[in-house]
């Protein structure tokens, strides 16, 4: 069976069961403010048109952070993984500054950049910044010497070390990551929509919870919830295509 047919089944699968489960606890509540999936995924149909714009707008968010925070984390964490030196001495820092919750940067973000989308870009790029750089520096600290050695030995210089060897070890970690981290970062834009923010989803389904429309958040959530699906799957191909090598050996 194709590869992409077994996800779809499984999703597939996964989706019946979550539903059935919804529609249980929703009986057993019996409460307004816990819609069944029929109530909500017929809103979320109705109210489409309000609710992809939205949904856009916060896709862009997270993909821009994301990719602003892995273009400088990728780089200085296989840096710091391979230098001892350098890792002596930033390594300090990054254990100093990286159990620190970043969230609290947010109303600093926010005095800084205004409320519009680059405070939330920022906050949510440095929050995956801190998750790629330390993963980044992990593994290419673990890449075993003797494959340094070896293609040093045919005259290989730092460059195609690094090409060859230290950047395809370290990707599918720096990709479990990135899969890691889409996560955080939905949840972060979240909080930073729903604090300070006049659109995207996670603004749409605080501002359904303050009319008290329950439906309207409950669809709300079920697109916050596609969105990250969608980001998922999407880092889940281009690491097929990316480290496609690791077919190859299996």
């Amino acid at each position: 069976m194709n590869r992409w047919v077994r996800r779809l089944l499984g999703y597939v699968g996964a989706a019946v069961v979550l539903l059935a489960a919804w529609a249980l606890v929703s009986w057993a509540v019996g409460s307004p403010a816990l819609p069944g999936p029929l109530v909500a995924f017929e809103t979320f149909f109705q109210q489409w048109p309000e609710i992809w714009p939205e949904i856009v707008i916060s896709g862009y968010r997270v993909l821009a952070a994301m990719a602003i925070g892995t273009l400088f984390a990728v780089p200085l964490g296989l840096m710091l993984g391979r230098s001892p030196r350098a890792d002596a001495i930033f390594a300090p820092m990054i254990f100093l500054t990286y159990p620190i919750p970043k969230v609290v940067f947010l109303p600093v973000l926010l005095v800084l950049l205004g409320l519009g989308s680059l405070s939330k870009i920022a906050l949510i790029a440095l929050i995956v910044f801190f998750q790629i750089l330390v993963t980044a520096r992990d593994a290419a600290k673990s890449v075993p010497e003797q494959s340094v050695l070896s293609v040093r030995s045919l005259g290989a210089s730092r460059f195609d070390i690094y090409r060859h060897v230290v950047v395809p070890a370290a990707m599918p970690d720096i990709f479990t990551a990135l899969r890691i981290g889409t996560g955080t970062a939905i949840a972060v834009l979240f909080l930073a929509e729903s604090i300070a923010g006049s659109n995207g989803i996670g603004y749409y389904i605080v501002d359904a919870w303050g009319r008290i429309d329950y439906p309207a958040m409950f669809a709300g959530i079920i697109g916050m919830a596609l969105l990250g699906v969608v980001l998922y799957e999407v880092l889940d191909a281009l690491d097929a295509w990316v480290t496609r090598w690791r077919r190859v050996e299996h």
